[in-house]
């Protein structure tokens, strides 16, 4: 047997956390730093995991009668002009391609493409039988980020989806917004194991140049709040600055109601990071490219035997993602190591006493529990115990939401809780932009989300003015 390398996490989650992150991505082979500053190498495992985003989203926006389409990677720099707050907002992360010889003007490399898209939805708009428009891209995005990168979590080149709508009235539009937000909450919450707070953004934080922006939030074990999702209302902003105009059932020239949503590869990152312990990551199963792997406990005498046992038992879980760890040059203890680093929710154990019992042992990656199941029920349990592993890790981090989310009456308090406990602070807020930037200017901390539920019942906790809204307040990545 081939000496075996050491492979086991050498930082721990609770002492290091940013080490710990990385750690793990690498060696869980998710991810590796690219020659150029500021960018990662998806490697095959973090990427079948993005794999399962898409097949996601897909089936449902299909449903719902959207098509796929690509768009320019390369934008006018006339057309980000066109829309004042669009330009303003993503203007200090740009990347240009300066003007080359023959080209009329520079060219942005795509930051969002909502300036590209609406171009073209103003040559296909003539009439209100061409609405809606239910367009999606599964792109690439550059945003030259001058702040420290991470994998990711914030890198100068990541990998997106965007779905770009335009209707013929407010209404729908906003029901487009709506069933995309409860689209993504369904993902991040019920596959990823991921609960979140949900809500509307600030002025400040939405999207340059929407209405409004909605979001899901995450709470981080470093007590950090991480952006999932978003879906914005761009009312008419964007069809009044590129013309997308029709005559509607009256005859009478209107311009379209459009939208845009998104999610991004900075999700995998909350999910190494809400569910990883000391062991590495800890896959939800739903989400898993592996669901389960068969470690055959060889010895010379019996090897042919239990090779034989193990590949039966592939065969008859058919319908579950297995793997068949049948390598020879390890041992079964450097494997199980190796598996529970790359987060396999469940390990399957098969050795000479096993088959001589027909059983097999199940080993938990969440808790660590293991169980002896009959082979000839391991077809009906381990789903079973899929699904169960599933609910736990969601009720985990449940409860630790529910842990972070602090009250505060004073900016006192406020101040106290971001210092001492981090998380997510519920305070009852003016709503005044200026009031918001001495907030993040003291703390760092800005609103996440306005609570749309909440009343306020008293002042804003910081400047003492009347309040008019409920916000949830973090420090973010």
């Amino acid at each position: 047997m081939a000496k075996e390398k050491i492979i086991g996490m050498t930082v721990k989650k609770s002492e290091n956390f940013s080490d710990w992150y990385t750690e793990v991505i690498q060696k869980a082979e998710l991810a590796d730093y690219a020659a150029i500053a500021g960018c990662i190498v998806f490697r095959p495992y973090s990427y079948e995991i993005w794999e399962f985003i898409q097949d996601y989203i897909n089936k449902d926006i299909k449903k719902r009668g959207h098509k796929n389409a690509y768009f320019p990677l390369f934008i006018p720099e006339s057309f980000f002009k066109k829309e004042s707050d669009h330009v303003e907002g993503f203007a200090p992360e740009v990347a240009w391609i300066e003007q080359k010889e023959g080209d009329a003007e520079r060219y942005a490399l795509r930051p969002t493409s909502e300036a590209i898209m609406m171009d073209s939805y103003s040559k296909w708009v003539k009439s209100h039988r061409d609405l809606p428009i239910l367009l999606n891209q599964w792109c690439n995005v550059v945003r030259w980020e001058t702040k420290v990168t991470k994998p990711f979590l914030r890198t100068r080149e990541f990998l997106w989806q965007e779905g770009h709508t335009a209707h013929k009235n407010q209404k729908e539009a906003e029901e487009e917004v709506n069933v995309s937000h409860e689209m993504y909450r369904k993902l991040v919450e019920e596959e990823m194991a991921i609960p979140v707070l949900t809500g509307k953004k600030s002025d400040a934080e939405k999207f340059a140049g929407a209405d409004y922006t909605t979001a899901h939030e995450a709470i981080m074990p470093d007590g950090r709040a991480l952006q999932m999702c978003t879906s914005h209302y761009l009312g008419q902003n964007f069809a009044k600055a590129f013309d997308i105009k029709f005559l509607d059932e009256n005859e009478k020239h209107a311009h379209a109601h459009t939208t845009s949503w998104g999610m991004s590869t900075r999700t995998i990152g909350a999910i190494i990071m809400a569910h990883g312990d000391d062991k590495g990551l800890i896959m939800p199963p739903r989400m898993a490219p592996i669901q389960a792997v068969i470690i055959p406990i060889l010895f010379d005498d019996s090897k042919k035997n239990v090779l034989k046992a193990a590949g039966e038992l592939k065969e008859k879980l058919s319908g579950i993602r297995v793997h068949l760890d049948e390598r020879d040059n390890y041992s079964p203890g450097w494997k199980y190591n190796h598996w529970e680093l790359k987060g396999v929710p469940v390990r399957i154990e098969i050795g000479p006493k096993d088959v001589a019992k027909k059983q097999v042992v199940l080993v938990r990656r969440d808790t660590g529990d293991k169980t002896a199941v009959k082979i000839t029920e391991l077809v009906k349990k381990l789903p079973v115990l899929l699904e169960t592993i599933q609910k736990s890790m969601y009720a985990k981090a449940l409860k630790f939401l529910k842990a972070s989310i602090h009250s505060a009456k004073t900016f006192k308090e406020f101040s106290d809780i971001i210092e001492k406990k981090r998380g997510f602070i519920k305070a009852d807020w003016c709503g005044d932009r200026a009031c918001e930037e001495k907030i993040k200017d003291k703390t760092t901390a800005t609103v996440r989300l306005i609570d749309g539920k909440g009343k306020p019942s008293g002042k804003c906790a910081h400047c003492g003015k009347k309040a008019t809204a409920v916000a949830y307040f973090a420090k973010s990545y």
